[in-house]
């Protein structure tokens, strides 16, 4: 018997012990990243009694749907979720359109200055929100939209880093098919949409999603903008009013119902689309 094939086993017996410890490395990771989430679902279900037990009662005894009730009375759930729905599906819808027509051109146009203005694009995603507040904000109350979805919804339309992934993409697409597309007589729009869209659904959805949860999620602007016209807070803003109401533990069911309920469109829509957001990322390590 060779050493070769006295070695085979050893490396055979290797390899499963490593397959195994990262099947036990994933599974652990994702109860670490899970646990907040369980906890707030299994919170929401407690009682004030059990919320405020110590030790900490993990999984309710009494289950109650109480909390759920009460949020609709401490604050304008259906309007707050609506407000957030407008927001950002609109927003989302934007950012599609824009970033689809951007990167496109800076994708299959050539023209003077063209690495220039993409790389100036760029740049802007590494400023932080922050720095642009201000200067926004007196934008946008010039324009007379302050203290309205309008307002919070209308700078966000575009987005560098929507562009640049798109800009990527579209990049791959054959120019043959566009060139084909032109000589059949079709509009750059019609080929934006009708040619070049469908060749790149999957970036489409993760972009779809990112946009989505992180204007679904999104506190600070809109807070700023809307200047304490709570008929039109998103859910998220309407979440700080839960917490003002919490006192102690007594009412930490209430908020964490509250949390719940704000997390479901994020946590569904994710479910929809993480076939096509799992495909973007395979696409980008294949042409990478």
């Amino acid at each position: 018997m060779t050493g070769s094939t006295r070695r085979a086993p050893f490396r055979a017996n290797q390899a499963g012990l490593s397959h195994y410890a990262l099947i036990f490395a994933i599974i652990a990771i994702s109860i670490v990243a899970a646990f907040p989430l369980v906890w707030m679902v299994l919170s929401s279900f407690k009682t004030p009694a059990e919320s405020m037990q110590v030790p900490p009662v993990w999984i309710p005894k009494t289950p109650s749907l109480e909390a759920y009730s009460e949020v609709s009375g401490v604050i304008n759930a259906g309007r707050s979720f609506t407000n957030s729905a407008i927001i950002a599906t609109t927003t989302t819808l934007g950012i599609l359109i824009t970033s689809l027509m951007a990167g496109y051109a800076f994708a299959k146009y050539r023209f003077r200055g063209r690495n220039l203005v993409f790389a100036l694009l760029i740049s802007t995603m590494f400023l932080p929100p922050i720095v642009t507040l201000i200067p926004l904000y007196r934008m946008v109350n010039s324009m007379g939209l302050n203290a309205s979805l309008v307002g919070v919804i209308v700078p966000n339309l575009a987005n560098a880093f929507g562009i640049f992934l798109m800009r990527q993409f579209i990049a791959g697409v054959p120019d043959d098919l566009i060139d084909a597309a032109r000589v059949d007589g079709a509009s750059e729009l019609r080929i934006v949409f009708s040619v070049v869209a469908p060749a790149v659904v999957p970036a489409i959805a993760a972009l779809a999603l990112f946009a989505f949860v992180f204007h679904w999620n999104t506190y600070l602007w809109p807070l700023t903008i809307l200047q304490g016209n709570t008929d039109d807070y998103p859910i998220v803003l309407s979440l700080g009013r839960l917490l003002s109401y919490n006192r102690g533990a007594m009412n930490t069911g209430l908020v964490m119902a509250g949390a719940t309920l704000a997390v479901l469109p994020p946590l569904v829509l994710f479910v929809f689309l993480q076939r096509f957001f799992v495909d973007s990322i395979v696409s980008t390590g294949v042409k990478g």
